[in-house]
């Protein structure tokens, strides 16, 4: 930071510290969910017929490994019905559900907390605002003869200085926020649908051709 940058931002006053420590918080949770919304984004349709061609050689355990090797809540729920496969069909969607519930609250951690920065940055901004039109006014009223514009510039500086800092903190923010949010309801949404193909599968295919197979004369699907 040069000494011109360091002198327009000390102008700003100690509020300017406390929004750069927001600024900060802010930029480690973004990079923090981003990559973990990231490495849970899977091609939904290809591992879902990675597992129906599972289990359709009868390879229940290899199914349930190739879930716990993959990252992500869909695999985490696509486990969890795998799991309760004997299960009858309210059976099966209480745990998927029961899964889905237990994942979708960590796709949301800390996502909220970018809301909340993304609200009381502009707080802080106008708080110093405020702070530095006191400072203002107070070195008016007991300046006399030296309140000069050279001195009254200081608190007017740190007024627009904040305003503008806490503006320029929010704004990405929000931008932020809703970037994640759209990541997680794709997410959501992966697991909504694999979770309806799966349960439909299990329910009617996969055991109509278990039970075609253990007849006698009846050739597998």
């Amino acid at each position: 930071m040069t000494a011109f940058s360091y002198s327009i931002f000390a102008q700003g006053g100690p509020v300017m510290w406390l929004l750069v420590v927001l600024g900060l918080a802010a930029l480690v949770i973004f990079i923090e969910r981003a990559l973990f919304l990231h490495r849970g984004q899977i091609r939904s349709t290809e591992f879902l017929n990675g597992i129906k061609n599972l289990l359709q050689k009868g390879r229940l355990m290899e199914a349930l490994t190739l879930c716990e090797e993959t990252p992500g809540p869909v695999a985490a729920l696509v486990k969890a019905g795998l799991r309760h496969a004997g299960d009858d069909e309210q059976g099966m969607r209480f745990a998927v559900q029961e899964a889905a519930l237990t994942e979708i609250p960590a796709l949301e951690r800390r996502i909220g907390t970018l809301g909340a920065i993304a609200q009381v940055a502009p707080l802080l901004g106008l708080l110093g605002t405020l702070l530095g039109m006191i400072k203002t006014f107070w070195l008016f009223n007991h300046g006399g003869n030296y309140a000069t514009p050279s001195v009254l510039s200081g608190g007017m500086s740190e007024a627009l200085l904040t305003a503008a800092a806490g503006l320029a903190i929010a704004i990405p923010v929000h931008l932020a926020r809703h970037f994640l949010s759209g990541r997680v309801r794709a997410l959501a949404h992966d697991m909504e649908w694999v979770g309806n193909e799966l349960m439909r599968y299990l329910l009617r295919e996969h055991r109509h051709g278990g039970a075609a197979a253990s007849e006698p004369g009846t050739e597998p699907r």
